[in-house]
C-alpha cells in the first residue's frame, strides 16, 4: 500500500501527458453534444472519486450529476431516459457486473458513455463509447490508493478540458510536483488519537465531501475502525448527537468557499469536548494536519489524500494489521 501511494505523483505525471489527445477529442464531442447532466457510475473508492467528479461537473460547468444507485436497472430494470446525459463510470479493474451493465444501458440508450478504468483491456472499457485510461500501473494492495488518486486526477483533467479551464489545467500540470510534496508532509500525529478510537466520523463539504468517504472507507477496511463520513453541513442535523467527551473526528477543511464553516465547525466541535483532528492549510493556525496546497484550490483533496494514505498505512501496522491484505477483503470485487 505504501509503495503504490508513493507512486501517485509519477502515475499523474503520466496520465497527464498521455491522456491530452482523448481528452481534447471527448471535450470536442461533449461541446456539440452539450448533455443536460451527468451519471457517475461506480462503487466503493472510486464512487468516492466520483462524487469528486460530480461536485467539479456542478460548481465548473453548472450540470446537474446523479451518483446512479445502479440496482435500479441491474436489479429492477427501471427504464430511464439518459439520452440527454453523460454516462460517466470509474472503476480499477473494469470487472463489476453493476458498473458494466448500467454503461452498456446508457450507451445503447443514447447517452455519452465514458470509462475512466485502470485495466484498459477490461469490459467496462469494451462497454463505452470513450475510454479514458486512469495509467495508474497494477495495484496489488487491496486499499486502493494510486488508483484513486488517478481517479481524481482525470476527473479534473476531464471537467479542465471540457471548459478549456486553463487554471484547472495549470493545476493539474503542477500537480505531481505538489503531490511530492504532499507525502513529505508528516500526518503521524494524528496517530495516537486514532489507535485508540473505536468509532470516529470523517467530515468534508464541497470538494472535500469525497477526501471524508474516503478516509473512512480507509480508516474501516485498513485499520478495522468504524468511521462514518458527513458532510460539514449535516453533522448539526442529527449526528452530532454522538459527539461526547473524547469523540474523534477528522475534519478536512480545504481551500475554497466552504473552509471558514469547517474551521467553526472544528471550533464548535472542540467546545463539545471532540477530539478534533483538523486537517488545513498552511495558513490556518489552529491546524493538526497540514494540507500540502496545489496550483489549483479544487486539486487540495488530492494532496491530502496523499497525506493521508501514508499515514494510515503506519496507522495499520501499529494496529498490528496488514493494510496491503485486509480481513475478509479481495482486490476485485464483483456484484450486480
Amino acid at each position: 500500500m505504501k509503495k503504490e501511494a508513493l507512486e501517485a505523483a509519477s502515475v499523474v505525471e503520466h496520465q497527464f501527458s498521455e491522456n491530452l489527445q482523448v481528452l481534447d477529442e471527448v471535450a470536442q464531442h461533449l461541446n456539440q453534444r452539450n448533455p443536460y447532466s451527468l451519471v457517475s457510475v461506480a462503487r466503493g473508492s472510486s464512487d468516492h472519486a466520483a462524487q469528486y467528479l460530480n461536485f467539479l461537473t456542478t460548481a465548473k460547468l453548472g450540470k446537474l450529476t446523479t451518483s446512479l444507485s445502479m440496482s435500479a436497472i441491474t436489479l429492477y430494470q427501471a427504464e430511464l431516459d439518459v439520452s440527454q446525459s453523460v454516462g460517466c463510470a470509474i472503476s480499477q479493474s473494469g470487472q463489476s457486473p453493476d458498473v458494466i451493465k448500467p454503461t452498456e444501458y446508457m450507451r445503447s440508450h443514447g447517452a455519452t458513455t465514458i470509462a475512466m478504468v485502470n485495466d484498459t483491456t477490461s469490459p467496462l472499457s469494451t462497454a463505452a463509447e470513450w475510454v479514458l485510461p486512469l495509467h495508474a500501473g497494477p495495484e496489488k494492495a487491496v486499499a486502493a490508493t494510486k488508483s484513486f488518486i488517478a481517479s481524481l486526477s482525470a476527473s479534473a483533467g476531464l471537467i479542465a478540458t471540457w471548459k478549456n479551464d486553463l487554471e484547472l489545467t495549470r493545476g493539474l500540470h503542477h500537480l505531481p510536483d505538489d503531490l511530492l510534496k504532499a507525502q513529505k508532509l508528516d500526518w503521524t500525529s494524528a496517530i495516537p488519537t486514532l489507535k485508540d478510537a473505536k468509532r470516529i466520523m470523517t467530515v468534508g463539504r464541497g470538494y472535500g465531501l469525497s477526501l471524508a468517504l474516503e478516509a473512512a472507507l480507509k480508516l474501516k477496511e485498513t485499520c478495522s475502525i468504524q468511521a462514518e463520513a458527513f458532510s460539514a453541513a449535516e453533522i448539526k442535523h442529527g449526528p452530532q448527537a454522538l459527539i461526547e467527551e473524547g469523540y474523534p473526528l477528522i475534519i478536512f477543511a480545504n481551500r475554497g468557499p466552504a473552509l471558514v464553516s469547517m474551521l467553526d465547525l472544528a471550533q464548535d466541535m472542540r467546545a463539545r469536548g471532540a477530539k478534533v483532528i483538523l486537517a488545513a492549510p498552511p495558513f490556518v493556525k489552529e491546524r493538526d494536519l497540514e494540507i500540502q496546497t496545489t496550483h489549483a484550490e479544487e486539486l487540495d483533496v488530492i494532496s491530502a489524500i496523499q497525506s493521508f494514505y501514508l499515514m494510515i498505512e503506519e496507522l495499520s501496522r501499529s494496529l498490528g494489521l496488514n493494510p496491503d491484505a485486509p480481513r475478509n477483503l479481495s482486490k476485485v470485487t464483483k456484484t450486480e
